[in-house]
């Protein structure tokens, strides 16, 4: 099915745009929360009639979104849970239970606007999502905790409090992997050209040696047979007697 967005839709396209949606997303959702018309003829024409008047709302809208947003920035909700020596939650955390946490704490919105493709079920620190205009976003941090004193040690630390003598194994980045393979690699490398230095001093400290020996042999054996044999001259003066 064809309609015509009458606002930003994330993945979908911008204010205007004529695109073709699956018919269910397009009467369960685009059409009744009023986000897209039938690209019907009728309604191309009324339409671009109305474009001024939409886009100059749409403005309006996005500027008061942005100044939540900056309030919303700095916000930080506590979510008191139940769970396991392990972290794991026994329940869950919801998107309407984090849109009733950031509402309490100043900021209504509601649980559509935020944006959780699966429930939280762990303790932690967590990065949420929350929509406050097609075009405006922001970041808010949802510290699941079985008690207030463990809510304010994750948010000091970063890291979730887990069971007695079970600590969370800090994030290790795709860098920080790279880089302990490269220098485990130069390590090995070092290693093997230290072997080879001290495999090849050995050889030649034996080549020497066996030198040494073949030489110095060599002198004892010709010592002994220059005194031993008699000279030519001797030999002659013998013969002459």
């Amino acid at each position: 099915m064809e309609v015509i967005l009458l606002e930003r839709i994330e993945k979908l396209g911008q204010m205007g745009d004529v695109v073709s949606v699956k018919p269910g997303y397009a009467r369960n959702y685009l059409l009744p929360q009023n986000k897209a018309l039938r690209a019907t003829d009728e309604n191309r024409a009324r339409f671009e009639n109305e474009r001024a008047q939409l886009e100059a709302t749409n403005l309006e809208r996005r500027a008061e979104a942005e100044k939540v947003a900056e309030k919303a920035a700095n916000i930080s909700v506590v979510l008191i849970r139940q769970a396991g020596e392990s972290g794991q939650l026994y329940g869950s955390v919801s998107a309407r239970d984090i849109a009733d946490a950031v509402t309490s704490a100043g900021v209504t919105i509601r649980r559509q606007q935020v944006w959780l493709s699966m429930p939280i079920k762990s303790l932690g620190l967590h990065d949420v999502t929350v929509s406050l205009h097609p075009e405006v976003t922001v970041d808010v941090a949802v510290n699941v905790a079985r008690t207030p004193e463990e809510a304010e040690t994750q948010a000091r630390t970063g890291r979730a409090v887990l069971g007695v003598g079970v600590e969370e194994e800090p994030e290790v980045t795709i860098e920080e992997q790279a880089t302990e393979v490269f220098e485990a690699d130069v390590a090995e490398q070092a290693i093997e050209q230290v072997h080879a230095e001290e495999a090849f001093d050995e050889q030649a400290a034996e080549a020497e040696a066996e030198a040494e020996a073949e030489a110095e042999s060599a002198s004892e054996g010709a010592g002994p047979a220059a005194d031993d044999e008699p000279s030519e001259s001797d030999d002659s003066s013998k013969g002459a007697t």
